[in-house]
């Protein structure tokens, strides 16, 4: 029998820190191993898996797609193409109504500090402590965390950070040279960190005053995840750049970049070989279909409370907080979540770290009632009290 472990340790660049497990199949909110056994998926792909593994819709959409036309270049117009467009254009708050179609959430932020310095002709950008916007060289910039950024000095210039929430600190940090201010709506990498109402609307505010661009970045927290197709309309917020990509074609790489009219990107100035593919925009429309069609932004809101109140009336004595938005959760502990997160994964949990401390749950917002009682039951077990 092969050993897939080795043989990836063979030949990859050990760039992740892995968890002992070789898995192979999804459906749903589950996943199983080389060996057969059965996990719960609380990581789903890092919130790629909203709508669950090998969504049926998704899957005969890609078949059916991959039949007509796998590529084709930016150069020619495509029609499945167009309908996603104007579907984006539909479920996105305000006026966003263009879009520039890639591949992942790094290089949806690559596009969004382009488009933002050339549209407003300034450099700097203010962004949150604790944010994560990716690992490219445009995003780390925008990355606070140390850890990532000063392996590879000398990197972009013009960025500034501010806390996340402190409206105050933030406006020292806006000056003549911001092009705009870029943040989450809750820091899933930084601790499920969760916005606040009265700052957005301030951050709001200064942009439109100060002619300022507001770009938001959904990547994670986008489709669905929060109780809302996207979490900044917890807030009523209408960003000039909105950062998409994740959940967005059902498990298959796309990220997309939707703006208002205020963004200028005339031909020439940016582009993506594989961005806006067929296969993966037919991937798109079927998922964002399915998320509207079966509820998904009020199962989640609804997953998330009844998970988290089990918890809580659990009185786990090692928690500190718990922080939740829909089914996107975060449990903070007293002490590291690494050694918790191995004991999730024995007893058939997957689950994510944020941060030191902190455990994330990003299930597929698809899971069942029952399947979030196993996952209780299974934190209940690990985080209280003794080994």
């Amino acid at each position: 029998m092969t050993d897939f472990k080795e043989l990836q340790r063979q030949y990859e660049f050990d760039v992740y820190p892995k968890r002992d497990v070789v898995l192979v199949r999804g459906e749903g909110a589950r996943v199983w191993d080389d060996a057969g056994r059965e996990y719960i998926d609380c990581v789903a792909g890092h919130g790629v898996a909203n709508l669950g593994h090998c969504h049926p819709r998704v899957v005969q959409a890609v078949a059916e797609q991959a039949q007509r036309l796998l590529s084709c270049s930016g150069i020619f117009y495509n029609d499945v193409k167009a309908r996603l467009l104007e579907r984006l254009a539909g479920v996105t708050p305000g006026n966003l109504n263009r879009a520039f179609l890639c591949n992942s959430g790094a290089e949806t932020i690559e596009a969004a500090i382009k488009f933002a310095r050339f549209t407003t002709g300034k450099q700097e950008l203010v962004c949150a402590m604790r944010g994560f916007h990716g690992r490219t060289m445009g995003a780390l910039s925008a990355t606070f965390t140390r850890e990532y950024r000063e392996p590879f000095v000398p990197i972009v210039e013009g960025f500034q950070f501010a806390p996340f929430n402190n409206f105050a600190k933030l406006a020292e940090k806006v000056g003549d040279n911001t092009a705009a201010v870029m943040l989450e709506i809750v820091q899933g990498e930084g601790g499920v960190n969760l916005g606040k109402a009265e700052f957005f609307a301030q951050v709001s505010e200064l942009c439109r005053e100060k002619g300022i661009l507001l770009i938001i970045d959904e990547v994670q927290t986008g489709f669905c995840r929060t109780g809302k197709m996207f979490a900044c309309e917890h807030f009523g917020l209408e960003p000039d750049i909105l950062c998409l990509a994740k959940a967005m074609a059902g498990g298959l790489p796309m990220g997309a970049v939707v703006c208002s009219d205020r963004i200028e990107v005339p031909v020439g100035r940016h582009g993506s070989t594989f961005g806006g593919n067929p296969l993966a925009c037919a991937a798109s429309l079927a998922a964002i279909d399915a998320m509207i069609e079966e509820r998904l932004a009020e199962a989640a809101a609804e997953k998330g409370a009844y998970l988290t109140e089990r918890l809580k009336t659990a009185e786990l004595p090692k928690v500190r907080d718990m922080r939740q938005l829909g089914l996107m959760i975060g449990i903070e502990l007293k002490e590291k979540s690494q050694p918790y997160l191995v004991r999730l994964l024995e007893k058939g949990v997957l689950a994510l770290p944020a941060g030191a401390t902190v455990v994330r749950l990003l299930p597929p917002l698809t899971i069942t009632h029952a399947e979030l009682d196993t996952v209780a039951e299974a934190l209940v077990e690990v985080l209280f009290g003794g080994d």
